[in-house]
């Protein structure tokens, strides 16, 4: 096998040539063969054309046939497949980095991975590498390179979570991918732009094609129904039918086109089915403690919001990980299992009444046992990853019995596992039955042929850097990051000269290269400019993810930095509040402070700049009501968009200019 330290050939037709002049093959043959790379195994001539000998017979299969559809393809690999290698398929792993935690490293660890691939038969693997486009391309090369050299050279699957926007972070505005950097999805709301949506679709597919990532998790099509969940950020909001048609924007522009996935494009896996934003006092599925979810009376709010990504053929779909209590499907209680074991909101109404055939890949984790890490971890003895669980609502069943669940409820892949041996055990004692588990590798393989990865799985890491972060891109996405802001205040106050500034959470240089002067005390200042995120507590440091999501209240008070930074300035200066709304912040005890307040869900430093300085326009409006107290948050239904009393900025709320 080809060392992926070594220089990797410039294009897959050259690599094509060049094997049909070893083999004596002319190169006038060809014909219309797709561009192929065969790096392991032979190229075979059939007929004046090339096809890949993945599994070395010498003779054309027809899952090597590139001529035949997807599905044909698909039905004549699975026949013959072992038990071993179809189990496989249906695991979804991590790529393991070399001496990293959860796959994050400067590379990827080939030896873990050669067991994983040879001794596990996983093809589909999530990647959590964040190098430079070309390092990340000869990568992913190397990976695809060690599974072609499999029995039947099975291309892998690479997923990824979403890489293309940035979460404002104090004093920081790079991505360490180096792809272009956009708002979250919030963003995208608040300008209502579906063709907007899709642009940025065709971007991202541009750029994950070009890294060798075949598959977003995502868009997250939850609704942000409960003020306080910390995954708001990475919602299109509260509202369902705005949610349908960006969801379908957004899977047709990644995807390739709006009829499904294409050749050139990323699969996407529409999440999390359903019902996930309606958690009680905002605490996330993925802790113990919020393993409940009760969307009640509005779960078919929460079902409207993926049509539109349904009608664009998503190519997957990833299940909730909540226990949705109390919930009815046609006066019937459903099970109170999470979505991803529970037959009627899988099998029932996704599969039945939406006609959904494309791939269900589980959320993470979901057939690991908790133990007393995952349920209770201290200070101590805090939840560490391998003591991740997400088995809500199944705790009680085995490793085993989770797996035949699943599959029985509507899985096809199992994500962030590789334990391969309980459901191999499961298949031979026929609790599995054949059909079944070819249903389910079929839906894992479809996507692979369909993206020509058994043609050509390989990038040209020479071109990555060309391919990503062009100059037009970069400017659309600066653009975007301008616009999506919301002006929700402006008392007039704001001075419209002025140099010097005084700063709380914005970077000096950024200031400087604006053409601003920075002091050290407001009083000395012509304005001032807060930065600021949604506030938050940390109300559960021992676990895991309750240590990583925002949680708790979303007002400010006594004490908080950035509500001291603006009291202390605005007693000088006309001071501007700038506030990434990562949640639904509550700014009634703001309002008589700041001169200005400017909202953003992703935006440099630069950007908010441009528009406090008049040099840019903010176009957007709120994704989202604001409540006006926490009282009303409290009292409020967690399944109900915008349903607190008398809220202080209603959905839609924003002054735009023209």
């Amino acid at each position: 096998m080809r060392s992926f330290v070594k220089p990797l050939a410039a294009g897959a037709a050259l690599l094509v040539s060049a094997a049909c002049v070893q083999s004596g093959v002319p190169e006038s043959a060809l014909g219309a063969s797709p561009p192929l790379d065969a790096r392991v195994k032979p190229l075979l001539r059939v007929g004046g054309l090339q096809f890949r000998d993945l599994n070395r017979d010498g003779t054309l299969n027809a899952y090597e046939d590139w001529r035949l559809p997807a599905e044909q393809r698909a039905e004549d690999l699975v026949g013959r497949m072992t038990v071993a290698e179809k189990v496989g398929a249906l695991m979804h792993s991590t790529l393991p980095g070399k001496g990293g935690v959860l796959g994050r490293a400067d590379g990827y660890d080939l030896e873990a991975l050669s067991r994983l691939v040879g001794e596990k038969h996983v093809t589909s693997f999530i990647t959590r590498l964040t190098l430079a486009p070309a390092e990340l391309a000869a990568q992913n090369n190397a990976v695809q390179e060690l599974a072609e050299g499999s029995r039947l050279g099975i291309p892998l699957t690479i997923s990824t979570d979403p890489r293309s926007h940035f979460q404002y972070v104090l004093g920081a505005a790079e991505s360490g991918t180096g792809t272009t950097q956009w708002p979250e999805l919030l963003g995208f709301a608040a300008l209502r732009d579906p063709e907007l949506v899709r642009r940025f679709g065709d971007i991202a597919r541009k750029e994950y094609r070009a890294v060798g990532i075949h598959m977003a998790l995502s868009p997250q099509l939850d609704l942000a129904t409960e003020p306080r969940w910390g995954r708001t950020s990475g919602t299109f909001g509260s509202d369902a039918e705005l949610t349908s048609v960006l969801g379908g924007a957004y899977v047709a522009g990644l995807q390739g086109g709006s009829e499904g996935l294409q050749a050139n494009g990323v699969a996407t896996v529409v999440k999390h089915w359903v019902g996930y934003g309606a958690q009680p006092e905002g605490f996330d599925a993925h802790n113990y403690y919020g393993r409940f979810a009760r969307p009640g009376a509005a779960l078919a709010l929460h079902v409207a919001a993926f049509r539109g990504a349904f009608q664009a053929k998503a190519a997957g779909l990833m299940p909730a990980y909540p226990i949705l209590v109390g919930a009815t499907l046609d006066g019937e209680p459903i099970e109170e299992v999470s979505p991803g074991f529970s037959r009627q909101i899988l099998t029932d109404v996704l599969r039945g009444r939406l006609a959904y055939d494309g791939l269900v890949l589980s959320d993470w984790a979901i057939t690991r046992n908790c133990n007393e890490r995952c349920r209770a971890p201290t200070a101590e003895a805090p939840q560490r990853p391998e003591d991740i669980s997400t088995a809500w609502g199944v705790e009680d069943l085995t490793v085993r019995q989770r797996y035949v669940k699943g599959l029985q409820a509507g899985l096809d892949q199992f994500g962030g596992t590789d334990e391969v041996a309980p459901l191999v055990e499961a298949v031979q004692a026929g609790e599995i039955s054949a059909s079944r588990l070819n249903e389910s590798v079929r839906r894992v393989l479809i996507p692979k042929f369909r993206l020509g990865l058994f043609e050509n799985p390989y990038v040209d890491p020479a071109q990555a850097d060309a391919l990503i972060a062009t100059p037009d891109d970069l400017a659309l996405a600066a653009k975007v990051q301008r616009e999506a802001q919301v002006l929700l205040q402006d008392r007039g106050t704001w001075p419209a000269a002025g140099k010097k500034v005084w700063l709380f959470g914005m970077d000096r240089a950024a200031a400087e290269s604006a053409g601003l002067t920075v002091v050290s005390d407001p009083a000395d200042a012509d304005f001032a400019i807060v930065r600021s995120e949604a506030p938050s507590e940390m109300l559960h440091p021992n676990h895991f993810f309750g240590s990583r999501y925002k949680e708790g209240r979303l007002d400010f008070r006594d004490g908080d930095t950035a509500y001291e930074a603006l009291r202390q300035a605005s007693r000088h200066v006309p001071t501007a509040l700038a506030i990434f709304l990562d949640r639904p912040a509550i700014l009634t005890n703001v309002q008589d402070k700041a001169a200005v307040i400017l909202a953003n869900f992703g935006a440099s430093d630069a950007a908010v700049l441009d528009v406090l300085l008049g040099k840019a326009v903010a176009r957007g409006t709120l994704p989202f009501e604001l409540p006006r107290s926490m009282a009303a948050v409290e009292a409020q239904d967690p399944g109900i968009p915008d349903d607190s009393v008398e809220p202080l900025y209603s959905r839609g709320a924003g002054i735009v200019r023209k």
